[in-house]
């Protein structure tokens, strides 16, 4: 099974592919405004090289909780991949913010063998990012 996984807590984003069994990761830190440039994330795991974006079985991101912002960034990308290649979608959920692309990938696999592999309970447009906690701030305060 080939996977794809991406997480970003708001200043650091990780991605990760499982294909053919070995497990390809890279990350980098980054300003918080800063948007990732996702063709670099990818090329540096062996998008194009390796693999294609079509070989890629099972999709996934951190549902962090640290960061609102990049959360609904990763999970708009990926998430548009998925519904375009009719892929399914796994929200992992890193509440305490601790987990890399890595370790969504393999909790990805899991979750999806624990399913039987059933792909109508990871359909891409029903995952999305959720949040335990919004503090909002009004503006004149």
């Amino acid at each position: 099974m080939n996977i794809l996984a991406i997480k970003s807590s708001g200043d650091h984003t990780s991605i990760s592919v499982i294909f053919n069994e070995e497990i390809n990761t890279f990350s980098i830190s980054h300003e918080r405004k800063e948007r990732p440039d996702w063709n670099l994330f990818l090329s540096n795991i062996g998008h194009k090289k390796t693999f294609n974006l079509k070989d890629i079985d099972l999709f996934a991101f951190a549902n962090s909780q640290h960061s609102y912002t990049a959360t609904r960034t990763v999970a708009s990308y990926i998430k548009g991949i998925a519904v375009a290649l009719n892929k399914p979608l796994i929200v992992i959920n890193d509440k305490e913010g601790v987990f890399e692309a890595d370790q969504v990938a393999k909790e990805a696999k899991e979750n999806f063998v624990a399913s039987r592999s059933d792909h109508k309970k990871f359909d891409p447009n029903l995952a999305n990012p959720t949040y335990d906690e919004t503090n909002f701030k009004k503006l004149d305060e």
